[in-house]
């Protein structure tokens, strides 16, 4: 991966005078090619990570495993690409293994995600299967640990 967008994924508030002299190239040329990835589609969109856990949400956050069947001429993206247009669905990934998707959705209560498995998801015409999992707490959110400690972690020197 480039070193510029390796940059911007850990921090995109880095600013482009900064990023070119990590670079060691000419800020317009970092703006250029930034503006490039944004105009290409690399760069989808830029979000901070936040602690959910201090904040005062009322949102329930479920990972669903779903088993298609494969459609004819899509395979899996046709039957993916309609349940990634829920608005409830916040992530959703094609997966090796047991199951076919992964989704993440989000609803104001367990009542409201439960309602969008069992009357939006599973309803759909090659959905097989689900099996729901609640998120309780996050500890560790795109490579950005939740829970920060204070205390010296330094070990002990002794004689």
């Amino acid at each position: 991966m480039d070193e510029l967008l390796k940059i911007l994924q850990s921090n995109a508030l880095e600013s482009h005078a900064n990023i070119a002299r990590m670079l060691n190239v000419p800020a317009a040329e970092v703006a250029r090619r930034v503006a490039a990835y944004e105009r290409d589609g690399v760069i989808r969109g830029y979000q901070a990570i936040l602690n959910e856990d201090q904040l005062d949400l009322d949102t329930v956050t479920a990972v669903i495993e779903v088993k298609v069947t494969p459609e004819r001429e899509g395979g899996f993206n046709r039957i993916a690409e309609r349940i990634s247009r829920f608005p409830e669905v916040r992530s959703a990934y094609l997966m090796s293994g047991t199951y076919d998707l992964l989704i993440f959705v989000e609803g104001p209560n367990l009542q409201r995600v439960a309602a969008f498995v069992s009357e939006k998801l599973a309803t759909i015409n090659g959905v097989l299967s689900t099996s729901t999992h609640f998120m309780l707490k996050t500890y560790k959110r795109l490579g950005v640990l939740m829970e920060s400690r204070h205390e010296d972690e330094r070990l002990t020197v002794s004689p």
